[in-house]
Order: structure tokens, then sequence, then C-alpha cells
């Protein structure tokens, strides 16, 4: 096996652009369904104003110049291909540091927050706070190659990752993840407990279920009724659907472009809190990057694997080998996330109005990362 690390630089083929802008142009679209709002799912006049933006005001180009300004490389782990960021910090006390993205995200997730994280003085907060970022796609996800069996799950991916910092030469680390990555954050942890100084959680953790109900309080019974009522409960089933037949459902998201940006849209739309729609929350043409990401490595597919691989919904445990921290402690319960975790940090009131919150405010993400792990590095 080889343990080379390659550089790698992101360069789509113009004429798979111009393959996306044709099939834009050409979009079948169908009738407006009876139902007002979101009550059958992507408004159609949303979604064309969205469609058509993406082929007439978007510009790949441009974005595409954005990321091949991080250090991008490559390098091959238990057969898998692996991409990834590694952006240093000039600070010489930085601790490294691991992101881990989600599903249907990418590590586009992280962009606006890495600036953050490694040059906190130039963002106004405080150096010794400085990251090395590393943050890996998870195999099947963008430039990281597909697995080639089934049998993959969040353990799998954390070994990687234990053996990715390894290779690049740091010795004691932090690890943090969201969605996904909130099931791959902890597993690194297990993996190499002495290597890791703690494991931070966007959220996720202590979340209550229907088995709890019987030893929780009034206040945190109408906390669990608000949390089952949230669109992100309560919208299109993708653990089911992935389970179910992801390859179905891949064949028209690898083919339309307009299928794959309807689909990505109600996911953002569902993990929006608030009322708003998705791109008041996060920029659109972040959203549209991500989109574009998944299109033409053409992922849609792959990228289902920690669906079709697992039995059901449950929510991440954590653990106990380091500390853990929370960017979001509500809707989870403190004292049901310490059944299985460390807590050192459970903030309640951190601003945030969507699952994907370091694409909404990464400042305070990082800032609240920096106070987490400055208490345990």
């Amino acid at each position: 096996m080889s343990t080379e690390i390659r550089p790698f630089r992101i360069d789509i083929p113009q004429a798979d652009l111009d393959d996306l802008k044709e099939r834009l142009a050409r979009t079948r679209w169908p009738r407006e369904l009876p139902g007002e709002g979101w009550s059958r799912g992507v408004p159609a006049a949303q979604l064309r104003e969205l469609a058509d933006y993406w082929r007439d005001g978007y510009d790949w180009r441009g974005h595409e110049a954005r990321l091949n300004g991080f250090p991008q490389f490559t390098t091959e782990i238990d057969g898998q291909d692996i991409h990834f960021l590694h952006v240093r910090s000039a600070e010489p006390d930085a601790l490294p540091l691991v992101l881990t993205h989600g599903w249907p995200n990418s590590f586009l997730e992280f962009t606006d927050l890495i600036g953050h994280l490694v040059d906190p003085r130039a963002h106004g907060g405080d150096p010794s706070g400085a990251f090395h970022v590393v943050v890996p796609s998870v195999p099947g996800f963008g430039f990281s190659a597909p697995p080639r069996e089934t049998g993959w799950n969040a353990a799998r991916v954390a070994r990687l990752w234990a053996e990715l910092m390894r290779r690049l030469g740091y010795d004691r680390y932090g690890v943090q993840g969201g969605d996904f990555g909130a099931y791959v954050a902890p597993e690194v942890a297990k993996a190499a407990p002495e290597h890791v100084a703690g494991v931070y959680v966007i959220s996720g953790l202590g979340f209550p279920t229907d088995d709890d109900l019987p030893d929780m309080t009034e206040d945190e019974r109408a906390a669990y009724a608000w949390m089952k009522e949230q669109d992100w409960m309560n919208g299109v089933d993708h653990h089911a659907l992935l389970r179910a037949a992801p390859q179905t459902f891949a064949h028209g998201w690898h083919d339309s472009p307009v299928a794959a940006l309807a689909w990505m849209t109600q996911k953002f739309q569902e993990f929006t809190i608030g009322g708003k729609r998705a791109e008041e929350v996060i920029d659109r043409d972040l959203i549209l990057t991500n989109v574009s990401l998944y299109w033409l490595t053409g992922t849609f597919g792959t990228s289902a694997w920690p669906y079709y691989d697992s039995t059901g919904l449950g929510w991440p445990e954590g653990q106990k080998a380091v500390p853990t921290g929370v960017y979001s402690g509500p809707p989870g319960i403190r004292r049901l996330a310490e059944r299985h975790n460390t807590i050192v940090h459970w903030p309640e009131d951190n601003p945030g109005g969507h699952h994907f919150v370091t694409m909404e405010r990464p400042g305070d993400v990082a800032a609240d990362m920096r106070c987490f792990f400055g208490g345990v590095r």
C-alpha cells in the first residue's frame, strides 16, 4: 500500500460544465400540484428560480478557484483514495484538528470556518486558540473514492482519520463532527484515545427517545415534544429512502440536475429552523457549490452508503475515552448525554438556525470550539 501524500487541484472539464448547462436548459418541468407552500415538496416557482440562477448566474469557475486556494491532497488508506484539505496555522502552538462533514454535505461545509480556526488573530480571536485544520472527504463524497464493498460504518471511517493524522505527523489532536460527523468523531477517540485531546460535536448527543419518557421531567417532555414537531423530524425520511432503494433514486439524481437540485433543496430546507428559506440562512452560492460538487463528481449515489449500510435511525451516542463538548446542547438532554460521554462543555444558547450551522455561523462556531479545546488541549 502506498503511503504517498499527493497534491490535488480541482479542475473540472469544461465539457462537464457545458453539459450541466445544456441539461438545465432542457428541463422537462412538471405541473404544479395542488397545495400551498411546501405541502407537496419544493415549490415549482422556487426551484425554477434556483435552477435558472444555477444555469445563467452561478459561476463554478470562480468557486473552483476559491476552493483551490486551500491546500488539497489525496492519499491511499485501507485501499481508499482519500481527498483532504490540510491548512496549517502560522501560530506556533496551534492544535491539530480534524473536521468531519455530514450528508448531504461535503468538505464545503467548513470552507467559511477554516480561516477563523487557522488565523483567529485576523478574525478578532485569541491567537493562542489557533488550529492546524485537516478536512477529509468521507469515502464516496466529492473527490474521495467510494467504498468498493458493503459493510462500511462510522468506526471504519474513524480509523482512516486516525491513520491520516498519524501520516501527517500529528501525535495529539482534536476531532469535530456534525451530522454523520457526529458519529465519526467519537469513533476516532475510541480508535486512538491516546492521541485525541477532545471530541467536539455540533449537536445530537443526549437526544431523547420514547424509551426515555417515563423518567423525563415536565420541561424535558416539552422539549421532546418540540423536537418531534420540527421539519427535520417530519420531512422526507431520507434514512428509510436511502436504506431501501438508493440505486433507484441515484439514477434520477445522476441524470437530471434539476432532480438533484430538488432533492438537495428539500433537505437543506428541512434542516432550516425558524420558518425561513434555506437560502436566507446559508448563502445561495454556497448551497449551489455543494450541489455542483455532488453533480460534477457523480456522488449522489455513492454518498448514500452510511444509510444503506445502517439498520435504522439511531442518534449518536458518543464516547467516554476523552472529554466531549458540543456547540448546542438542546434539544439534547445533558443527563442523557452523560450516560455515554464525559461532558465538559454544554452551552444552551449558542446562535444558529440551521442543521449545518458551520455554514451559517462560522465565527460563532469557531469561538465556541476555541472555548472547548482551550480547556482540554
